[in-house]
């Protein structure tokens, strides 16, 4: 049984050969699959009743070999705006949520009716970035995924649009995927498009080559994915495919794209699509999420020495290493790290509120606690709460 605790993966930064890596997706153990709303929906909007039993057979063919499967599914605002009387994609995020919200119940008693004409029992989650980056919140949707696939049940998990906010929101159930697969110790990320892979171009374009698999950030010199796979009744189209599965693979796993009506063999021999090879190892679950499912909501900018502290020591950020503050966020919120040279290079939770900070910065903890209060003897932001995305340089 997979473990949900803090791991650093056994999988070897090393490029396998692309049959190996083919083998080792055809083998997972556990598999996160996304489906896109292009692949599921009509060009107009509304559901193609035929579309979800066709993944819903492939996916219950690979749970009957003892794979366990997380479905992402996106679809809920391309699903239930037909039902407000619109034509297109509402722009507007509350007209989006409106739409999410009748969208969501026929998605899932569409996915329900199939997994149980298998046999099988869906179980939905709805995230948020906020659900996932607190401390206080992420391990409780961590336990509620691990207790579902203990009791056999599918996770149908999607960002919940009916109230995430722009400052909450993942952006894209892509990456959405990506995250989901390191929560759960996935061995394995299907990213299912209207597009059978990636290539260097648009498809339809003369000479656009195929490529097969993606080794390291090198092959992907030079593609144009703009574009790309992209319906016009969701978010995503390759790039954000591409971009999913580059986070799946610097986290450990390894990730696959393929069309849609390729779902079989992408589940059972994996002999389709484009394949991403591993190039890196697992990261602390809830700062990848803090990394690529956040919004800051402001900047604390930092002297070299504090720079230093949180990049090479890994040390808690102290304010007597700020030397100023913009934004207006509150205890808690997402916060980018930004050196002397002005650019970001790490992104954390902070402790306090923006305006209390001004009073608090380039002095010692112990002057604070002196002067305020045992309260102001503590970290802006605890190392646990920081992820570094770059040397600060």
């Amino acid at each position: 049984m997979h473990e949900f605790e803090t791991v650093t993966s056994e999988t070897s930064e090393a490029s396998v050969p692309e049959t190996d890596l083919r083998g080792i997706i055809a083998g997972a153990r556990r598999i996160v699959v996304k489906i896109g709303s292009s692949s599921l929906t009509k060009a107009g909007g509304g559901l193609d009743p035929e579309r979800i039993p066709h993944l819903v057979s492939a996916l219950a063919g690979r749970r009957a070999r003892g794979t366990q499967i997380v479905v992402v599914s996106s679809g809920a605002i391309a699903t239930g705006f037909p039902y407000l009387g619109l034509t297109k994609r509402p722009r507007d995020l509350t007209t989006q949520q409106a739409s999410a919200s009748v969208g969501q119940g026929i998605l899932l008693a569409h996915y329900t009716a199939a997994f149980h004409q298998h046999g099988s029992t869906v179980g939905q989650v709805l995230l948020t970035a906020d659900d996932m980056t607190r401390r206080s919140h992420y391990r409780n949707a961590q336990q509620t995924l691990q207790r579902l696939l203990e009791m056999d049940v599918v996770p149908l998990v999607n960002e919940n649009d009916t109230v995430a906010t722009a400052e909450i929101r993942v952006g894209d159930n892509d990456r959405l995927a990506a995250l989901v697969a390191h929560l759960v110790h996935a061995d394995a990320l299907v990213l299912l498009s209207d597009v059978d892979g990636l290539y260097q171009g648009p498809p339809d374009r003369g000479g656009s080559q195929f490529l097969s698999q993606v080794r390291d950030a090198d092959d992907l010199t030079g593609v144009d994915v703009g574009g790309v796979g992209n319906a016009g009744v969701g978010l995503g189209g390759m790039a954000t495919k591409v971009e999913a599965a580059r986070i799946a693979s610097a986290a450990g796993i390894p990730a696959m794209i393929a069309g849609f009506t390729s779902v079989h063999d992408a589940l059972h021999d994996a002999q389709v699509g484009t394949v991403f090879h591993v190039t890196g190892r697992r990261t602390r679950t809830r700062l990848l999420w803090l990394a690529h499912a956040s919004t800051p909501l402001g900047r604390l900018h930092l002297d070299a020495g504090a720079v230093d502290a949180v990049v090479r020591r890994r040390a808690s950020l102290l304010p007597a290493g700020v030397t100023r503050v913009e934004g207006e966020f509150l205890a808690g919120d997402p916060v980018d790290l930004v050196g002397p040279a002005g650019r970001a290079f790490a992104r954390g939770l902070v402790n306090f509120d923006a305006e209390e900070l001004p009073r608090l910065l380039g002095r010692s903890t112990r002057d604070l606690a002196r002067d305020h209060g045992a309260a102001y003897e503590r970290e802006l932001i605890h190392r646990d709460d920081i992820i570094v995305l770059s040397d600060g340089t």
